[in-house]
């Protein structure tokens, strides 16, 4: 499809204004939406900042007011259909009197769908389709939520450029910078789970929490500590119930759930996570099942090699984020275990989308080649 030039600049605009939503709207969508009047001139812009509030639509067509009588709208999602904690965006548009509603990517809520056809129904013309790839990428943990129902997962580590994450007596404090060392505390806070092994806990007994104001947004956009969402909550995959009473991870500075095999027995006080077996630990499937149903859009997959590997191979890494150090050890563990990977026709393939310098190290932004439940 032959997208027009001016369709494709107010689309793009519409990606960019819902990326402002990230780490705040949970469990619902990030959604850019911009408002042109009759005359083709932009009179509205909005975005969806937190659960519970307005809706990129209702936002951008408060702004344009009567100005958006016989304009265009255009949404990064279609417009919602029903009535949660706020009414049904396609009733918005309707009442607005907007002629035209250009839309990048379909709802794949079915309590949510159906705005398009709606819209269509009262004469309103819709374009879909626009820009999707970008309306996806902004988008992509509530999507993947919503479409496979299990929580989005990034995979973040840090390594030399020989792919070690720590020395060989086990040090590794610090391999990066405090620059990209920042940035992980960025990705931390806008994330709804934090997600370590027991390894890590017993080797580092971290605290597994990000910074405040880590997630803080460009100017004018409200921070996770300025909006209604809740704490980030940290989750430990512990098949035997082996963390301490005493693991800081285990404190009052946010939620924890440990995650134990369904068989073990253990008289460790916390909140309990029972899952089945698999391959040696988890079904690491069913916790992100579980997950997703306490409303948990995004993961953020911490520690060691071994649950890494673990996820890996199991094919439930969705984006991998890596800070890469100009140093190099020659030995030391390395940042992945095993993966399920015998011969390299087995191999896991990604995809590089971003390469870029932070402070002194590089950071490394790579998807899986095949992505279960994406569109484009």
């Amino acid at each position: 499809m032959e997208i027009p030039e001016q369709d494709a600049a107010h689309m793009a605009r519409a990606v960019e204004l819902a990326g402002h939503g990230h780490g705040t709207t949970t469990p619902n969508p990030v959604v850019g939406c911009v408002v042109l009047d009759a005359a083709g001139q932009v009179v509205g812009e909005g975005f969806h900042a937190y659960a519970g509030g307005p809706h990129a639509e209702v936002v951008a067509l408060a702004q344009a007011g009567e100005r958006a009588r016989g304009g265009t709208a255009y949404v990064t999602l279609e417009p919602c259909d029903h009535t949660g904690r706020t009414g049904p965006c396609s009733r918005a548009l309707l009442d607005a009197g907007v002629a035209r509603v250009v839309i990048a990517v379909s709802d794949p809520n079915p309590k949510a769908a159906g705005g398009a056809a709606r819209l269509r129904d009262h004469g309103v013309a819709v374009t879909s389709g626009v820009l999707a790839g970008a309306a996806e990428r902004v988008n992509e943990e509530w999507l993947t939520y919503a479409r496979l129902r299990r929580s989005h997962v990034t995979w973040k580590f840090a390594a030399t450029l020989d792919g070690r994450s720590a020395a060989e007596d086990g040090t590794s404090q610090w391999i990066t910078s405090p620059e990209a060392r920042a940035d992980v505390h960025r990705l931390r806070a806008a994330s709804d789970a934090i997600v370590a092994g027991i390894g890590t806990v017993l080797a580092d007994d971290p605290h597994l929490t990000a910074r405040p104001n880590a997630a803080q947004g460009h100017s004018g956009v409200p921070s996770i500590d300025s909006v209604s969402r809740g704490e980030t909550v940290r989750v430990v995959v512990d098949p035997e119930g082996r963390t301490p009473q005493s693991a800081r991870v285990l404190d009052d500075h946010a939620p924890t759930l440990v995650a134990v095999a369904e068989d073990v027995e253990t008289e460790l006080k916390a909140d309990l996570l029972r899952l089945p077996r698999h391959a040696g630990g988890l079904d690491l499937h069913a916790l992100l099942r579980e997950l997703a149903a306490r409303e948990i859009v995004s993961v953020f997959l911490e520690g060691g090699p071994t649950l890494a590997g673990a996820f890996i191979g199991q094919g439930l890494v969705d984006r991998v984020v890596a800070y890469l150090a100009p140093a190099v050890l020659g030995s030391g563990p390395a940042a992945l275990g095993a993966a399920g990977v015998r011969t390299i026709g087995e191999i896991h393939r990604l995809t590089f989308d971003e390469i870029s310098p932070i402070g002194p190290d590089v950071r490394l932004i790579a998807r899986p080649a095949i992505q279960p439940g994406r569109e484009t």
